[in-house]
């Protein structure tokens, strides 16, 4: 099956001669980023190879939520959370969002104990946050048949709909004054004294002093080409939704081998929480060190293989000039396979917890690639050895719903103005600088 349906994005059809700012890539990021520049009453293009949402913006679980993150994320999606509750009035679209809380349920005393040592972090964010038990356990979970001690809620977070979200912030940025160009891929930058003065897509050039490069799964190659480095993998998870079923649960739920969240059609999200596939792939040699005390913390939900992906990115160009064809236009959407295993025990899974669901059908199913740091948070940062450039990637399964939160910072560091939160977590330079760097759990 093809990737999500998405709803129909009028693409701008001239290509400005200059602009203040250039944004890469045409998901979540990228369009919030977009919006905030153009809403500050800067010149805005943003250039997307392929459709707006075609890849892993509209392949997550939808899953807006500051439980169980990495302690570095709190204080931006905090302020997410905020700029969701108000996004649909913003964009004058619907994007889905609904605060219908999630649940992280703990089967064994071990994982309960974890949930408690994370529910602390919470302290002081006036989320609501609470670990519930028996009666409440039944309230949010109508009908489950699995083993659950008790669960972390967290009652403010929600869920949005990753097809129309994005859609929904591309349009307001468009109504804002930005151009915005899909099938239109950049090839390069281009330098003058040392810093941003142009990018060459596709179809011509376009002065500008600032680039920013939110490509997703496609950043480091992008980026490896201007000579600068960024350390970055893929990790394939695999979804699939189901028609409309009465008698589910409202809240989203994360169980021991289960992601499960309503859908506004009235069908289901359904994800194998567990199964997390890493291809072997060259750069998995070139970044291994750096991602080893990652895998040595999270071997546990990753399945390494050999596959295709490892002919098909040793066969891409690494290095190209700016009136050569790239990577990014012999492949407008990175449509990847889903996993049928963890589809199967994904459902089965759902199946089991909830028997409502035996009266739904599997509707459709994709899978999606997530851009991961070795650290598991995002580089939102200007990149030192090239000023005018910024890098707004590497979101590590966190990006939807973190990310208007996320754009809005990153334009903050383009403009100058006093950034939403510190940026400090998120530079590029922590995988240079000498700094110890992993995943938080908090646990």
């Amino acid at each position: 099956m093809p990737g999500p349906k998405l709803p129909h994005f009028q693409s701008d059809l001239a290509l400005p001669k200059a602009v203040d700012a250039v944004v890469i890539g045409g998901g979540i990021i990228g369009a919030t980023t977009a919006l905030e520049l153009a809403e500050r009453g800067h010149s805005v293009l943003l250039c997307e190879k392929g459709q707006i949402a075609g890849e892993q913006s509209s392949r997550n679980w939808g899953w807006v939520r500051i439980s169980c993150r990495d302690l570095r994320e709190i204080p931006l999606m905090a302020e997410a959370l905020r700029l969701w509750e108000g996004l649909a009035e913003r964009t004058g679209r619907e994007t889905g969002f609904t605060r219908s809380g999630i649940l992280y349920t703990a089967e064994t005393a071990k994982r309960e104990a974890q949930l408690e040592r994370w529910l602390r972090n919470l302290d002081n964010w006036g989320q609501g946050a609470r670990m519930i038990r028996g009666e409440q356990i039944e309230q949010l979970m109508p009908g489950h048949q699995t083993k659950t001690r008790s669960g972390l809620l967290t009652p403010l977070d929600g869920r949005a709909e990753p097809q129309m979200a994005t859609h929904a912030i591309a349009s307001a940025a468009q109504a804002a004054g930005a151009r915005i160009m899909t099938e239109c891929a950049v090839r390069s930058v281009e330098t003058a004294a040392g810093r941003i003065s142009g990018v060459m897509t596709e179809r011509g050039r376009v002065a500008c002093s600032a680039v920013i490069v939110a490509g997703g799964a496609w950043s480091r190659l992008f980026l490896g080409n201007a000579k600068v480095k960024l350390p970055q993998l893929k990790v394939l998870n695999s979804v699939l939704r189901t028609s409309p079923v009465q008698g589910g649960p409202e809240t989203a739920i994360r169980a021991a081998n289960l992601g499960l969240r309503k859908r506004a059609d009235g069908g289901y999200t359904v994800a194998d929480a567990h199964e997390n596939i890493v291809d072997i792939v060259p750069d998995s040699f070139r970044l291994g060190w750096k991602f080893m005390p990652s895998y040595l913390q999270e071997w546990r939900a990753l399945q390494f293989r050999v596959s295709g992906r490892w002919a098909e990115e040793a066969a891409q160009a690494r290095r190209w000039k700016p009136d050569q064809t790239t990577p990014f236009e012999l492949c407008r959407v990175l449509d990847p396979a889903p996993s049928q295993k963890a589809l199967k025990s994904g459902w089965a899974a759902a199946q089991k917890a909830f028997p409502v669901l035996q009266g739904a059908d599997v509707v459709q199913s994709w899978g999606g690639l997530i851009d991961v740091t070795p650290d598991a948070i995002p580089v939102i940062s200007q990149a030192d050895a090239l000023p005018g450039l910024f890098v707004a990637t590497g979101f590590s399964g966190h990006g939807f719903g973190i990310g208007p939160a996320a754009g809005r910072l990153a334009a903050d560091l383009v403009t100058g103005d006093k950034p939403v939160v510190d940026p400090h977590e998120f530079r590029l330079s922590r995988f240079t600088d000498g700094s110890k760097y992993g995943p938080q759990t908090g646990y």
